[in-house]
């Protein structure tokens, strides 16, 4: 089994940089492109497409799976983290950058790390379990590929704080 994981395409929010969790919106162009080159892409048989529910995921899940045949499973574990009052605003902010290395704290009104790394962990679990007989693409967002590259990689908390999957990026786990 291979477990093939992706960030959804470009959202105008990618575009300009800025902190993007629950805000729920769509691709813009250049996302719909990425997704288009990443279905024409996709170096193995897939038999499983299991997605975030939200928008930017779902639409880069049925563009990916229009070539597929393969029905599409939306699960809530695998939504972007909630950046709480750091939602909207610029990345490079200072103070969300120091805030992004604090694994245990929330975010202000948001989660933690860890509080992610609970949910997508059960969610890795259940997959695997589940879906062993067939190759698996997951459609999600960059702080959670963030937290599925830990489940399968020791990294150091730097390496996570800086990981960062471009959009319709693929990663391959063999498991």
């Amino acid at each position: 089994m291979k477990l093939l994981v992706t960030r959804h395409g470009e959202t105008e929010w990618n575009r300009k940089n800025m902190i993007l969790g629950r805000t729920d919106i769509t691709l813009n162009e250049t996302g719909i492109m990425q997704a288009k080159k990443l279905r024409d892409n996709i170096p193995y048989p897939i038999k499983y497409v299991i997605a975030s529910p939200l928008q930017r995921a779902a639409m880069t899940a049925n563009i990916v799976c229009e070539n597929l045949n393969v029905e599409i499973k939306y699960d809530d574990r695998l939504m972007e983290m909630d950046f709480g009052t750091f939602e909207g605003r610029d990345r490079t902010c200072e103070v969300y950058q120091m805030e992004k290395r604090n694994f245990f704290t929330r975010y202000p009104q948001g989660e933690s790390y860890f509080q992610v790394a609970q949910r997508v962990y059960n969610c890795l679990d259940e997959i695997i379990e589940k879906y062993s007989d067939g190759n698996v693409l997951i459609i999600t967002h960059n702080g959670i590929c963030r937290v599925i590259r830990t489940y399968f990689d020791n990294i150091s908390n730097e390496e996570f704080a800086q990981y960062s999957l471009k959009n319709c990026e693929l990663e391959v786990y063999h498991i």
